[in-house]
């Protein structure tokens, strides 16, 4: 009988200012995912560890662990999850367990995590089976990426500078950067860059960078009393009409049509 994955538990980015205390002497009983969004110390097994920003662990149930804030203030995504399948899973990917790994692409960890924390409070008859189709998928991709980053030839020594350069278009849509800017950056020419981009991804960056701009402005339509043009300023966009146009192409629905669904 196919055994499921659950999640037991998950945080999208919570944020400690006055810093944080985790000490689980004999494990948490499951396997604990934390990606550190700041610089951070980690104690596993009796050994101190300095975690670098955007490095994520995977605990395995038993491992006795600690972590605290090193840098303020501190912020992380997380999740708890067991499975009879688990190990054997861990196992065939050869995932890293119980030792800081540098993320590839923090961004896809996060949106993962937050995904994951939609789906478990939607509900649903399907969503233990969304649960675990989606734990699964995030850890072949953590794997997958890992072992590209490892390799020396193209595209996996680009992977780390285009994901830092993919967290920027995500996490400041609103500035004027521009293709050929980007490309320059790495020291690429344009064309090549564009190639590389879509290789490493699987979308081309322009869409990442409308992608960055729309999912800002659902934020602010969702969450605040700004207008529309007022929202298509703060995402970056010149033109009110270009920016309506570029949110009913891909949302499929006008601004003020979204704002009113929710």
């Amino acid at each position: 009988m196919f055994s499921i994955i659950r999640l037991d538990s998950c945080g999208y980015r919570f944020v400690h200012p006055n810093g944080i205390s985790i000490i689980r002497p004999h494990g948490s009983g499951d396997y604990a995912f934390v990606l550190f969004k700041k610089k951070s110390e980690v104690i596993i097994r009796g050994e101190r560890i300095l975690v670098d920003s955007d490095s994520f662990i995977l605990f395995q149930p038993e491992t006795p662990h600690s972590y605290a804030e090193f840098e303020l203030p501190f912020i992380n995504d997380w999740f708890h999850c067991r499975g009879e399948e688990l190990k054997d899973l861990l196992a065939e990917l050869n995932f890293p367990l119980d030792t800081p790994v540098q993320a590839v692409d923090p961004m896809l960890i996060s949106r993962s995590i937050m995904e994951l924390h939609r789906v478990q409070k939607q509900g649903g008859h399907l969503r233990d089976r969304i649960l675990d189709t989606d734990i699964r998928s995030l850890l072949m991709k953590l794997s997958n990426l890992h072992e590209l980053s490892q390799h020396p030839e193209r595209p996996g020594r680009y992977i780390r500078q285009f994901s830092e350069l993919r967290d920027e278009l995500y996490n400041s849509p609103q500035s004027h950067v521009t293709v050929e800017m980007l490309a320059d950056r790495v020291h690429l020419s344009k064309s090549y860059f564009q190639h590389l981009y879509k290789d490493i991804f699987g979308c081309s960056v322009v869409n990442d960078m409308i992608n960055g701009r729309l999912e800002l402005a659902k934020y602010l339509l969702k969450n605040s009393t700004l207008s529309v043009s007022a929202i298509a300023a703060s995402c970056g966009y010149e033109h009110e009409t270009h920016f309506m146009r570029q949110f009913k192409k891909f949302v499929g629905a006008t601004p003020s049509q979204f704002k009113a669904r929710v």
